[in-house]
């Protein structure tokens, strides 16, 4: 079996299969035990079950071997995805396989496609979503952040409100620079509902200290109603948000969902299939 097939197995099951009853030999005992010493859950799982094969089709002891790694190895990595996608804090699952770009033609599956690769997280560009509610903006904010998460790179979602909310508790508490440096690392920050609440002059600063943080290291995506001239409304301050805006869209992926709502067009169309 090779490692592409053993990744895909895995991944397909997503749960390893039920373990294998122990036969009577000592020597399987002590193989259980020492993989539960040593961390190895799949191999744990499975060796009883390789190893019948292994004898069924007389595999080399080398071959043998490399089937159990390449086992343990695609359970570490599916299951790293799962721990990755579970830190980035998503309110909800939402996959891009979902999204019904027919719906929604104004969303480009080209573009959409493209960023399910990392390398413009690794390059620390920034994903700007326009659209009014019900274009999609979130689920693809999440659909995205989660094919990231499960490429291996580390993901964290949030509400503009929230994050800034968050912010000011930590300057309140004396904890600014630990919350700055900790939203700093992350590889994608999600920034939904950017632009829904009007922040104070205090909250845009801080909001701002964010960007400038992550400014071409690390990549921001944001998903908002508000275009780019309404923007002045949320910061008040129109030099901080051309400093803001500045920051968001230099060498940023654009995307407008437009303005139908396809949450209304969705709940009219069951309403008519139940009539």
């Amino acid at each position: 079996m090779t490692p592409a097939e053993t990744t895909e197995a895995i991944s397909a099951e997503q749960v390893p299969p039920a373990r294998m009853p122990l036969p009577g030999d000592p020597e399987d005992a002590a193989i259980d035990e020492a993989c539960r010493d040593l961390r190895l859950p799949a191999f744990r799982e499975r060796f009883v079950e390789l190893a019948a094969g292994a004898r069924r089709e007389q595999s080399t002891y080398k071959q043998f071997l490399l089937d159990l790694l390449q086992v343990e190895r695609a359970d570490r990595d599916v299951r790293r995805q799962q721990r990755l996608v579970r830190s980035a804090k998503f309110p909800r699952p939402k996959r891009l396989e979902d999204f019904d770009f027919d719906k929604n033609p104004n969303v480009s599956t080209e573009v959409v496609a493209d960023l399910k690769s990392p390398s413009w997280v690794r390059e620390g560009r920034p994903l700007v979503m326009i659209g009014d509610s019900g274009t999609g903006k979130s689920h693809l904010l999440i659909g995205i952040g989660t094919a990231i998460a499960e490429a291996g790179l580390t993901v964290r979602y949030t509400t503009t409100q929230a994050l800034v909310n968050e912010l000011a508790e930590a300057e309140a508490a004396k904890r600014l620079s630990t919350a700055i440096a900790r939203y700093s690392k992350v590889d994608l920050l999600c920034l939904d509902e950017f632009g829904y609440a009007n922040l104070d002059k205090k909250g845009s600063k801080l909001l701002f200290q964010i960007f400038t943080e992550r400014e071409e290291r690390k990549a921001t995506a944001v998903a908002t109603n508000s275009p780019f001239a309404e923007w002045d409304k949320t910061f008040g301050d129109r030099r901080l948000c051309a400093a803001i805006a500045d920051r968001i869209t230099f060498r940023c992926t654009l995307i407008q969902t437009g303005t139908e709502s396809y949450r209304l067009q969705a709940t009219q169309d069951e309403r008519k299939s139940r009539g």
